[in-house]
């Protein structure tokens, strides 16, 4: 049953002429003075979030993005702070660029967070999508396989500082401890200091293909399924659900999963596409070209592999796929019952604030949301502003 209602945003600025036709994404560029505005908005929304009854905010990590559509390049730190801005609201990571750290300088980071927040940081990690940022930072992605095989090691590692008092560990790309001396013995273990209070600690990652599924699942990892097409939420869900049973964990379908989805709310499916086109088509018009589009064609085939559609997909696309609710309450609340009947372990929802959308409109639909379609879902006894499951 769906009880927890978070959104996304990935720290995107007011931006300009949005829109298919608008102003091409790489030739924009903006100043500090504006690229520091997505921090104020981060605090309005968590504010009004927390006000509404919201479980999460979930924010990005991204780095150098001159662009303006993902702005925080440090989530723990920007979490922190905003957790002193509210009074409890969960602020998530998705996701932390696990490649861009020290796994153990990350892990320190978080534990600090955990203790100073109350345990209200979720913490979550990625392999990172943009050569840009990875590559700059000194870790592959170019080479999938070795970013791949870089992630894998970083999060064994980092796991081993959370749960473990003391550990070591010996891989190709990290050994802890150093071979040294310390104090007149040879170091064989060390111990995080501090390690998060809120132990085991939940750890969250995107799905974005099948082949991740199993290692999540594996490790316990719980999953994001953000703006994906039908098809492939059903085979993801039901596949996160087979590896983990594998693994010796019994879940319902769903279970340890959030479900993301687009919402834009209006009195007709036509006006909500209408409102909501511009800035669903300039956030694909920055994700399309890094093959970030979840859908499948008519063979299930998903989009930009051969012989699938390619390119910038439509709104109308998105809707047809379910990827995008557009249109009234009513009609919202019916598509939840829908996934929620299929999917019933699943508790979470969470809403993406595209890129290009103003604070205004995110806040507008919060507020819309909050009132039209989370009471719904509500616990027995809870109110409408206190709805959190």
């Amino acid at each position: 049953m769906i009880t927890k209602f978070s959104a996304l945003y990935v720290g995107h600025i007011e931006l300009e002429d949005v829109g298919r036709e608008g102003r091409p994404a790489d030739e924009r560029r903006y100043p500090n003075e504006r690229l520091v505005e997505a921090f104020q908005t981060a605090r309005e929304l968590a504010q009004l979030m927390d006000e509404l009854g919201y479980d999460c905010l979930w924010t990005a990590e991204h780095h150098f993005q001159r662009e303006g559509y993902e702005v925080f390049p440090n989530l723990i730190l920007l979490n922190t702070w905003l957790a002193t801005q509210t009074r409890r609201l969960k602020l998530g990571c998705a996701f932390n660029v696990l490649p861009a750290w020290h796994p153990l300088r990350l892990a320190e980071d978080f534990a600090v967070a955990d203790i100073l927040t109350g345990g209200r940081i979720v913490f979550g990690v990625g392999r990172g999508y943009q050569t840009r940022e990875v590559e700059s930072l000194g870790a592959p992605l170019s080479d999938q396989a070795a970013n791949r095989e870089l992630f894998e090691e970083q999060l064994e590692l980092l796991q081993k500082a959370f749960e473990e008092d003391s550990f070591s560990h010996e891989g190709k790309h990290y050994r802890v401890p150093a071979p040294v001396q310390f104090r007149g013995a040879p170091l064989t273990e060390v111990t995080l200091v501090p390690r998060p209070l809120h132990r085991p600690v939940e750890i969250w990652q995107a799905i974005s293909s099948g082949s991740s599924v199993s290692r999540m699942a594996g490790r316990g990892i719980k999953g994001m399924v953000t703006l994906t097409g039908d098809r492939l939420l059903d085979e993801w869900v039901r596949l996160y659900q087979a590896e983990a049973a594998k693994a010796g964990r019994e879940l319902e379908l769903g279970e340890n999963l959030c479900w993301g989805v687009g919402v834009y709310l209006a009195g007709s499916e036509e006006e909500a596409i209408r409102r909501m086109e511009p800035y669903h088509d300039e956030r694909y018009k920055w994700f399309a070209p890094f093959g970030i589009v979840r859908y499948t064609d008519e063979h299930g085939r998903q989009w930009g592999t051969p012989g699938a559609p390619a390119g910038i997909p439509s709104l109308r696309d998105g809707v047809a796929q379910g990827a995008w609710l557009c249109g009234p309450p009513a009609a919202t609340i019916e598509r939840i019952r829908e996934v929620e009947h299929r999917y019933p372990g699943l508790d979470q929802m969470m809403l993406h604030l595209p890129e290009g959308m103003p604070p205004a409109v995110m806040k507008e639909q919060l507020r819309l949301f909050a009132r039209e379609v989370m009471p719904a879902f509500a616990s027995p006894g809870a109110g409408a502003a206190d709805v959190r499951g």
